[in-house]
């Protein structure tokens, strides 16, 4: 599985360790103590060196896809993966580094992107798109909705993840309109995440507890 998405994982680590590339360019307008982290309510609660905010998180995420990919790629059931999602897997890194690179930069610049706004309407798009696959992902231990129940019958697993796939499209929609009309608190978006956590998870141990009556 490696060998065959290779070229798609260098390009994806590539784009991922662009944002030394910025930090690099803006430097010396940069803090020597950057904000790193940020919370509901898109003030700064966590700080870093100007070294680690610029080179350290890049090349953690680039470590995290690599170990993603290896462990995925090292699975028992790695032929049930759809190729498609493996790929999914290996961009979703890529985004992440480009977008979080994108506000880090600006807020250390001086200016105030609206974080909850960003990573709501990101979060909606991530799971539209993983929603649409999801009820087409086969048996395996690194993709999909992986508990003792799911693993262990073939119709639990996939009843399962139809039942998900529709939630977390119709969330990802709901979290997209909201984010855009400003409808859904930080608090309410929470709810809803965790929401569509945990409905699937609920109905696939009443799926298990069924089959055993």
């Amino acid at each position: 599985m490696l060998k065959a998405n290779r070229k798609t994982l260098i390009v994806t680590s590539i784009v991922t360790l662009l944002p030394i590339l910025a930090g690099v360019l803006l430097w010396d307008r940069l803090p020597e103590v950057m904000a790193t982290h940020f919370g509901i309510d898109n003030q700064a609660d966590g700080y870093s060196s100007k070294a680690f905010g610029v080179f350290g998180l890049p090349l953690m995420l680039v470590a995290i896809e690599w170990i993603g990919a290896m462990v995925m790629a090292s699975d028992p059931k790695k032929q049930n993966i759809n190729p498609k999602l493996f790929i999914l897997g290996l961009w979703i890194v890529p985004a992440i580094s480009l977008l979080g690179a994108a506000i880090l930069y600006t807020y250390n610049l001086g200016r105030e992107p609206d974080i909850t706004f960003i990573m709501q309407l990101l979060l909606g798009v991530l799971l539209v798109v993983v929603g649409n696959y999801l009820p087409k992902a086969r048996q395996s231990y690194t993709i999909g909705i992986r508990l003792p129940w799911t693993l262990a019958h073939e119709e639990n697993w996939n009843r399962t993840h139809r039942l998900g796939g529709y939630l977390w499209v119709a969330g990802g929609i709901l979290m997209i309109i909201t984010a855009l009309t400003g409808l859904l608190s930080a608090k309410m978006l929470f709810a809803v995440t965790l929401a569509l956590v945990l409905l699937p998870c609920l109905y696939s141990y009443w799926l298990h507890i069924k089959r055993a009556m």
